[in-house]
This record gives C-alpha cells, structure tokens and sequence, in this order.
C-alpha cells in the first residue's frame, strides 16, 4: 500500500525545521487514525514514528502514563545526572569507586528512573522534569530532544479565561509552562514541545496566546485519504465489505466521516455480510455529524419537495428557477456564497428554500445555535463544524434568526460574539468554500 503524504504534518516538520516556533500546538481532528506506513495508528505513535531522526530523542508523556523515552534513554540519564551533578559521568564513577555504600552516580541513576515513574498520574511533577530535561538537553547533550504531550487541554484548563477558578496544582503547571515557552534558551535552543488538544482555545491563554505558540490544525480526511483506509481495509479484511458500487464511490458518499467512524462502518458491513448502500452512509454521517457538533447545534432535514409544490408566489418561483438556482450551480468563481431571505414569520420561508434546497440535491443542515454558555466552548463548536464543512461534499445550511443567531460586532458586544460572527464572515466568503456551501440567512 502506497504512503499517503498529510498535510498537517508537512507543516508541521516546516515549522520546527525552520525554527519558526519550539511550542506547537496540534489541534483538530486529533482523535483520529493516521497511516504510518504500515498501518493505521493513534495520532502519537504517527508523530513518533514519523519524526524518527539520528540524534533526536523522541519523548512521549501521555495521561495516566510514564514519560516514555524511545530512543537513547541511556545517553539522556547521562545528560540528566551531568546536569544535575555538575561532573560528568566518567568523574561518578571514579569517585564512586573510593566510596562505599550507594555511591553518587547510582543514586543519581535511581532518582532518574523514579522521575520517569512518577510521572504517573502527577502531570506537574511531569511537566517539571520535562522542562529539567530542556536545559539539561542544552548543555550536557550531543542531541535534540521532540517531547510529544497528550491532552494539553486537561493539563492546562482554559478555565473561565481567569485564573479564579483553576486550583493551585492547575496554577502550577500552567506556571511552568509559561516560564518554560518564554524563556529565550529554550526558544533559541533546538529541542521543541508539542502539545495535542481538540482546540487551541481550550488551553489555558497564558500558554495558547504566546507568540511563540504556533498552531497547526488537522483536517477531517479528504476523499484520498478515506479512500486509502478503504482501500487498505479491503485488502488486509478475512471478510471483504460488499459495496453496492466501488470504493471511489464509498469514498465520495462517506465526507464528513473521520477515519474511526469510517473503520466502524466497514467493520460492521465485514461482520453482517450485508452490503453497504448510500441510505446507509447518509445516516452514518448524519449520525456522525450530529454526534460531533452537537444535536442541539445542527440538524440535517432530508427535503423532498420541489418547488413544484410552492403554490403561487410566481414571480418568487421565476426568481428562483432563473437566477439563484443557477448561480448555486455554476462553477466555484461564479457561484453565489449565500443568500439573505426576508419576510414576515409563517409567510413559509423555511418550505420554499426547502424546496430551492431538493432541487439543488443537497443535503440541508440547521444550524440550531452555536453559542455556548460555557467559556471556549463557542470556538470549540465552530471550529468543529468548520471542519465538517471543509470535508462535506455540498451542503445548504439554514440559519433562522440569523440577526439573533451570531450577535453583534459592536462595542457593546462580547468579545466572543464579535470573534464569532467574524469567524463565519470569514467562513462564509472562503474561496475554498465557495461553490460547495450555500448559506441561506432567514
């Protein structure tokens, strides 16, 4: 099976290579399977494996784990104890050799292994060491250190923006952190930190908002990319999935879906012998979808009206049939982002562009409300239906009350309702977009 080429990661190695930042933060689509070559892994184990280089120590700290050194661990403890120390270790053991008892070196070895280990369940202690393991890296070490850590949203809350409301274990490593990112050694020094969240914002701002945290997102997969998990699949499955088309088919019908949810359908379809057909894609990532954005965010309706079945309103229909519906089908740098929809409430706006929305072919999505009464959780919804939409094929949403829906960019405004209606401005004239997600405001 041909490697597949991602473009989170190619821009990730562009902005460590370069030395842009030494603190990244991978967000996004984090949760997902990547292909290492070999097969399809967790995301760690794909930057670990990926980042394999001569004379860089690769270090993973994962929730409720050791730090896990994969290479040179033996040439790191060195450096640590030389630090530590301030001798290095051919000068222990000589002096280790007029001492009895438990000499120096072996006592600096145990209290080396014991930091690995209690890093376990004790994230400060953990991020103390890692950050010790940075300086000692730059002064006693003939090598670079990668240090991969997991769930950075949990380890660094965003809180409530504040620190009121974080405890002081929480204070402390968010401390640690900061002190860390900013000092001038380390930003200049060649070892590099990344941290893995859903979403930048749900890290604390103290850490996020640096300058010199750089952020890199990962996508939902493309249609290459599920379609070489499809393909990968039915090559390596005992039972092969029946498709009631090919896997170029079953890879066009599944965006939307990450790599899991996709493993999960073609698992299912492997194990009842059933063939797969579009009926049950479409409610799979509707299912999908819904799951992640939220049900009380978005809700996708299955319209089967025509505009046949709008009585009167003749020259609306005329409107309609002549000049919006052809614009929503020409090509991209042609064809209209959206449309603003007018009129006095139960005067059947929502049917007709119903109607408009069956006769274009696509699916219709809902947008319910995207705020949230939580702090960071208004980014975080956007930013996964973002994602949705950048991976969806073509999709109508429907926005009711969309003077009420994204507040307000005023001085009177929260900032998080200016950020938020900028965002879907922005959203709504992407070119990427464009062409492919029609906005109807009513």
């Amino acid at each position: 099976m041909a490697d597949i080429k991602y473009s989170f990661f190619t821009r990730l190695a562009e902005v460590l290579n370069s030395d842009q930042s030494r603190s990244v933060v991978v967000s996004g689509n984090v949760y997902d399977l990547f292909y290492n070559g070999q097969e399809y892994v967790p995301l760690i184990p794909f930057i670990s494996e990926k980042s394999r280089t001569d004379r860089l120590i690769r270090i993973v700290y994962e929730l409720n784990g050791p730090l896990r050194v994969l290479d040179d661990q033996e040439k790191l403890k060195n450096a640590w104890i030389a630090w530590k120390s301030g001798a290095d270790p051919d000068t222990l053991i000589i002096r280790a050799m007029k001492t009895r008892g438990e000499s120096e070196i072996e006592q600096l070895q145990r209290q080396f292994d014991n930091l690995l280990l209690d890093a376990i369940g004790n994230p400060t202690v953990a991020l103390e060491a890692l950050r010790q393991f940075t300086i000692c890296s730059r002064n006693h070490l003939n090598g670079h250190l990668l240090i991969i850590i997991e769930a950075a949203d949990m380890l660094l809350p965003a809180g409530n923006g504040d620190i009121a409301t974080l405890n002081d274990k929480q204070l402390h490593r968010i401390g640690i952190v900061q002190d860390w990112f900013s000092d001038p050694a380390f930003m200049s020094g060649g070892d590099s930190v990344i941290l893995m969240a859903e979403s930048k914002s749900l890290i604390h701002s103290r850490v996020s908002r640096l300058p010199q945290v750089l952020n890199v997102e990962i996508p939902a997969p493309t249609t290459v990319e599920r379609l070489h998990f499809i393909d990968d699949y039915i090559e390596k499955a005992q039972y092969k999935p029946a498709l009631w088309s090919n896997a170029h088919d079953l890879a066009a019908f599944t965006a939307g879906l990450s790599i899991h949810a996709l493993r999960q359908l073609l698992l299912r379809a492997s194990y009842t012998r059933e063939p797969l057909t579009p009926g049950d894609l479409v409610d799979k990532v509707e299912e999908f979808i819904q799951s992640q954005v939220g049900e009380d965010v978005i809700e996708f309706k299955k319209p089967t009206h025509t505009l046949k079945a709008v009585c009167g309103n003749r020259r609306l229909k005329d409107f309609l049939e002549g000049e919006l519906i052809p614009r929503f089908r020409a090509t991209p740098d042609k064809a209209l982002t959206g449309a603003a929809v007018a009129g006095p409430i139960g005067g059947g706006k929502t049917f007709i562009f119903e109607a408009v929305a069956s006769e274009l072919d696509v699916p219709v999505l809902v947008l319910k409300s995207i705020r949230s009464q939580w702090y960071g959780q208004t980014d975080v919804i956007f930013e996964r239906l973002r994602r949705v939409l950048e991976a969806l094929e073509k999709v109508v949403i429907f926005v009711d009350e969309a003077d009420t829906q994204f507040g307000g960019v005023g001085e009177e405004s929260h900032a998080t309702e200016r950020r938020l209606t900028g965002k879907i401005q922005a959203m709504m004239s992407d070119p990427k977009l464009r062409g492919r997600v029609f906005w109807l405001l009513m």
